[in-house]
């Protein structure tokens, strides 16, 4: 399995660069940068192409909508050029909170808008003359559909260092995890139940794998996780409360959020009604201490050595071949050695020694 870390927005991002160095060395293999509205995700992700020789990069992720797939093709072959060949194109739909509030752009059509940008892409990195006619993006853009009449297929100006960047995109929902089985070589799910993931995705996985492309190999699951390798502490413990409760209670109004409907396939029916009952009518601390223990320790990767060994079995047994971790200890050094833990339990030692 290849450990990944994924950079929140709370300020960690200069702290954690300059401990890049030490994080490689105790086996981390790739740094994930997310963008929802906060700043851009390739400024800084250039950045650390600047910083790093070897370690992986990878968008977690950017939204299909705010960019045109044309521009998304560029940044990507532009990222994976600075970084010599190391980028990995993070996708997703994001959500009407962010796209409609933040972009004021009409959130429609994920999956179909998904389908379209992945080809546009592709296609640029060939370095294809570009022509797409489909739903939801016509390039060049013709007289019929409201342009001047002088676009022409034009193809990106520069080589890429790939013609086939991959593509990991961000997903939940049965449609859109079939579609990720289909097209993509990696699949970023949140809050990622490994004992309940074929009982959720199986349906999904068995209808875009018998679509797949061969030459697409196996699907890496990229999975963002908390992590805590030991006690964790209440503080830690938490701010995971929380963000379950932001999740499944106040991410999206009732009957459109997603997080919460992936808690009812669990069979968190009750406690996931329950949890957003309080969060939406402003109980927030009461709604992160309604979250199942039992659920947060499932999505979570959190305990003592033999669980942590028991927990990352289960995961892989599902499928997940990439952590994108979230580091919970507070010290920076303490978060380094945590990654040396887990690089450790994950290649089949224990911290003394041979397993």
């Amino acid at each position: 399995m290849k450990l990944g870390m994924i950079l929140d927005h709370a300020g960690r991002f200069n702290e954690t660069v300059e401990l890049l160095r030490a994080y490689e060395q105790a086996g981390l293999q790739l740094v994930a940068v997310p963008e929802s509205y906060s700043f851009d995700s390739i400024s800084k992700l250039g950045y650390l192409a600047a910083k790093t020789d070897r370690l992986e990069l990878m968008s977690a992720i950017l939204q299909v909508y705010s960019r045109t797939p044309a521009l998304t093709a560029m940044t990507a072959a532009g990222l994976d050029y600075v970084s010599g060949g190391r980028f990995t194109l993070g996708l997703g739909a994001s959500g009407p909170q962010v796209v409609e509030g933040f972009h004021g752009l009409k959130y429609d059509a994920p999956l179909g808008r998904t389908r379209e940008v992945v080809d546009i892409c592709r296609k640029v990195w060939r370095r294809e003359p570009l022509t797409h006619d489909g739903k939801y993006y016509r390039v060049p853009l013709a007289q019929n559909h409201g342009g001047s009449g002088l676009g022409k297929p034009l193809k990106i100006i520069n080589h890429p260092v790939r013609a086939d960047i991959p593509i990991s995109v961000a997903a939940l929902g049965v449609k859109n995890v079939a579609l990720v089985a289909e097209i993509a070589q990696g699949w970023q799910p949140l809050f990622f139940h490994p004992l309940k993931a074929q009982h959720v995705w199986g349906e999904a996985f068995e209808m875009g794998f018998s679509k797949r492309d061969p030459m697409l190999g196996e699907l890496d699951i990229q999975l963002q996780v908390q992590f805590h390798v030991g006690e964790p502490s209440p503080d830690a413990v938490q701010r995971v409360r929380n963000q379950l409760a932001l999740y499944i209670g106040g991410m999206g109004p009732r009957g459109k959020n997603f997080y919460n409907q992936l808690a009812c396939h669990y069979g968190y029916e009750a406690e996931a009604t329950h949890i957003q009952d309080l969060y939406l009518s402003g109980k927030k601390a009461e709604a992160a201490a309604a979250v199942p223990q039992e659920l947060l320790d499932a999505v979570t990767l959190m305990g003592d050595e033999d669980s942590i060994r028991r927990q990352v079995k289960e995961f892989q047994a599902a499928g997940v071949r990439t952590f994108l971790l979230n580091p919970l200890a507070e010290n920076p050094g303490d978060r380094v050695e945590q990654v040396r833990s887990l690089a450790r339990i994950v290649a089949g030692e224990t911290v003394g020694g041979a397993a």
